[in-house]
């Protein structure tokens, strides 16, 4: 019983926010730091602007040791992705008539470490490392499969964007031959839901003393790929 009105709530709660969706006013920003002499964990926590709920979250989860491990890739939610998962956890707890969350202490442990380990990988891989990806043309541009260190399937790939050029009144597309940009898509939810979950990179090769940081796009991307299926995890494992 307890299943079919979590899977009511989750639903009404998809509906609300397809109808009443709108655009966010963060923008990304920050400068970063090309190569951290420390590991993966001190580097996030040198930026409390940008990754103070990740780290709470990280310890939370008892994945510290994990984060640092030598040769670890890092695919990087920000504070803000989380945020916006938990925004709709609480919307989920709000019409079960159940208190909301106001401390990351109030989810269960295992829900971060669950979803955190979504980003990590085992083995250093930059940018210039992973496949072409075209979402458009997966048959042609598939980009590449990978097990996360919670053992995800997830795929990789670099996308490479066009040129459009205007000479002379008449334009001008140059295909793949724009900027690349790394993408890392959840292919297990992605046959939940149906639908290619991609979450873009903002900023790629970070390097640290123990690996490399893929920090993701602030506002293209929810933690755990979709707000909708961190909420229904976190509110099935609440006491």
């Amino acid at each position: 019983m307890k299943n079919y009105i979590l899977l009511f709530l989750v639903s009404l709660l998809s509906l609300m926010t397809i109808i009443s969706c709108e655009k966010s006013a963060y923008i990304d920003s920050g400068v970063f730091t090309n190569n951290y002499p420390g590991n993966h964990y001190d580097y996030l926590k040198s930026r409390p602007e940008l990754f103070d709920s990740l780290t709470k979250i990280i310890d939370l989860a008892g994945l510290k040791d994990v984060v640092n491990k030598p040769n670890t890739t890092f695919f990087v939610p920000s504070d803000y992705t989380i945020r916006k998962s938990v925004e709709q956890l609480n919307q989920v707890l709000y019409i079960a008539g159940r208190d909301t969350v106001k401390n990351l202490s109030e989810v269960n442990p295992l829900v971060w470490k669950e979803f955190l380990q979504i980003y990590l990988f085992n083995g250093v891989r930059l940018l210039n490392d992973y496949p072409q990806l075209d979402t458009n043309k997966m048959d042609v541009f598939p980009g590449q499969g990978f097990v996360s260190i919670g053992n995800n399937n997830m795929n990789i790939g670099v996308l490479y964007n066009d040129v459009t050029n205007e000479r002379d009144g008449v334009k001008q597309t140059v295909q793949y031959a724009g900027y690349r940009q790394l993408y890392l898509s959840s292919v297990d939810i992605t046959n939940l839901f149906g639908q290619m979950i991609n979450a873009p990179v903002a900023t790629s090769n970070l390097k640290t003393s123990n690996g490399v940081l893929h920090v993701l796009n602030f506002t293209k991307h929810s933690f755990g790929f979709s707000s909708d299926y961190f909420a229904g995890r976190a509110f099935s494992m609440m006491n």
